[in-house]
This record gives C-alpha cells, structure tokens and sequence, in this order.
C-alpha cells in the first residue's frame, strides 16, 4: 500500500506542473480576449478593469465554466426580481437557481458594470481610488458579492498573479487630460472642445530576446536592426524572415517592430482586433501573429482595403459582413520602404 501511494504521489508530482501550465494558458488566453471589453466599461462607469477581469476568470472559471458555456454569464450574476431577461437554471448556493442569461459575452460585462454601479449595496466602493484593488475586493466581499470568506483573496491573486492592474492603469491614463486639450487664451487656460477621436491604443512592452505570440516564435528588434543579422542569430534563411514577416527584401528594420521566426498561424488568438487610428492590415497582422491574407479573406477586404478606425475584424471566423472601409489615398498594404534592396 505505502509503494502505491508513494507511486502515486511521484505521478501527481509530475502531472500537477503540466495542469497549472494549461489552466495559466487558459486564464492568458480569456485576460487577451476580454481585456479590451473590461478597459472600456471602466471608462464607462468607473468599474476597475483589474477587478472585472479577476471576477470574471474566477466566476466563469475563465470561460471555462459550465454557466457561462450556457448562458454567456461571465460574473455569476443571479436573475433578482427586477430582470426581465432570459435566464438559465444552474446549481450555486442552492439546487436549480435562476441566474441571467445573455445573447453575447459583451452584454454581460456591461449588464456587470452596470449592477456595480447601480447597486446600492456597492456604492461605497465608488467612492475608493479605482487603483485600490485590495479595497475593491474587499469591499464586493462586504457587499454581499461573494459567499465565499476567501473572495478577496482570490481576486487579489489573480491580480497580482496576472499584472491585471495594468489594464485598470491603461483606462485611467486614456482618461487622464493631456496638454493636448488645453489652449491658452487671453493668459488662462481653456479647454479645447471633446472630439470623436478614439484614443490611441498603448503601445505592448515586449520582453527582450524570442519568445511567443499566438504560439508563434517573434522578436521585437529596434529600427536599423539588420534583417541579416536576425537570420544569423536565429539561424533561419535570411529570405525566410522576409517570407514570415510579409515584407519587401531590405537590408535592415525601418522601425521598431515584431519579426517573426516562423509561419504566422491562419487564425489568432483573439476572437477580434479593434483598428486603431494609423494602423494598417499589415501591422493588425503582424501584432496578432496572423497571415496577412487570411486576415483579408476572414473579413472579406481586398487588395489595398482598409478598414475605418473603430471597426472590429475577426481573428478566428470568417465575419458575416465586411467592415466600413477608410478613405485613405495612396494607401498600401505594407510598411514604406526606406532601405535599399537586397540581393
């Protein structure tokens, strides 16, 4: 008896690394894919983004979960008396309660924000630093959130465990005034009138040397790197960088960007990418680690099509409609061209 438990002891040693590997992957690939959705209802109602992210991992087990597989309720949110929706029958606290129903994941988190915001239970934590996620998840727990005496610590950790702050971070600066906004008239400050302009994105922070997008091998390389240089380092043919990266031959980098060391896959990571103002199909591509052609035939844009900031592409299925395309002269696919070319 003591060999068996001791052989079994040896097995759950060696297959309890691999399982906290996938559950990690699992929980990057749900922070990627609702990240964007978490930013931009914390700009709405002022709902931390670090706090709708770790709700929504722990609640939905990061999408995982038997609820949100059937009803596309991410944070665990029960029917009540005042919602008129459509609901589904699951067991929680009790056999067979009644929690919300939604058509899509998007109605959710804002039907999330919006309980927090309008709840009178939570309006205390509105009154705390958004960056406060410890007091933030202390006080859900003391808000009747949770049942569970250890839901601060789970949220905490995930996190901490996940840098999820940085998305709480991201929203507060889009949403901080720039010197931008103001004028100088007769000696005082004025502020200039809003605009419809979407803000621009946060540049990604890539860690130095190879490492992975989308399962793909990339680096990041500064402008002037030598594409030379990369092929040796790396020991790939120098016309497969080239080929990899869907860009003309030349001798060296004419910006700071991601070089991929293999194929970049047919689909992405992500369910969708939201174009930001200056981006082309080229860059969307290369920051998700897909083809440039499969990126056109999933949202059915032809040569020298380019979608209008704002509009959404699909990553992974082919989109039923085509996206409102910009109006932009001379446009090209690829990155202009500074260097000379290669041989």
């Amino acid at each position: 008896m003591l060999k068996i438990r001791s052989t079994l002891f040896f097995l759950m040693l060696l297959v309890a690394p691999a399982i906290f590997s996938q559950q990690s992957e699992i929980i990057r690939n749900y922070i990627n894919t609702y990240k964007e959705l978490a930013i931009a209802e914390m700009q709405r109602t002022g709902v931390p983004a670090a706090i709708t992210l770790a709700q929504g991992i722990h609640e939905s087990g990061a999408g995982q979960g038997r609820l949100v597989l059937m009803s596309n309720n991410h944070f665990g949110i029960k029917c009540k008396s005042n919602w008129t929706g459509e609901s589904v029958k699951h067991d929680d606290d009790a056999r067979g309660e009644c929690f919300r129903k939604y058509k899509q994941s998007e109605d959710s988190y804002r039907d999330h924000s919006d309980f927090l915001r309008n709840g009178k239970h939570y309006a205390f934590l509105f009154q705390l630093d958004p960056a406060d996620y410890t007091g933030w998840a202390h006080g859900l727990k003391k808000a009747g959130y949770a049942t569970n005496p250890k839901y601060p610590q789970v949220l905490i950790k995930l996190i901490e465990d996940y840098n999820l702050q940085e998305y709480t971070l991201i929203a507060l600066k889009k949403n901080t005034p720039t010197t931008n906004n103001v004028i100088v008239k007769n000696g005082l400050p004025e502020s200039k009138p809003e605009t419809d302009e979407m803000p621009q994105a946060k540049k990604p922070v890539y860690p130095d040397g190879e490492f992975k997008i989308n399962e793909t091998k990339v680096v990041f390389v500064k402008k002037g790197t030598p594409f030379l240089a990369i092929a040796k380092q790396y020991d790939i043919d120098l016309s497969k960088i080239f080929e990899f990266n869907e860009v003309p031959k030349t001798q060296e980098s004419s910006k700071d960007q991601l070089i991929y060391l293999q194929r970049k896959r047919k689909t992405g990571l992500n369910d969708f990418h939201i174009v930001q103002p200056g981006e082309t199909l080229h860059d969307i591509a290369q920051l998700n680690a897909i083809r440039l052609e499969s990126l056109k035939e999933l949202n059915w844009l032809k040569e020298n099509e380019m979608p209008a900031a704002g509009e959404k592409l699909s990553l992974k299925v082919k989109s039923i409609a085509m996206p409102k395309l910009a109006v932009r002269e001379n446009y090209t696919l690829l990155p202009e061209i500074k260097s000379n070319s290669t041989n």
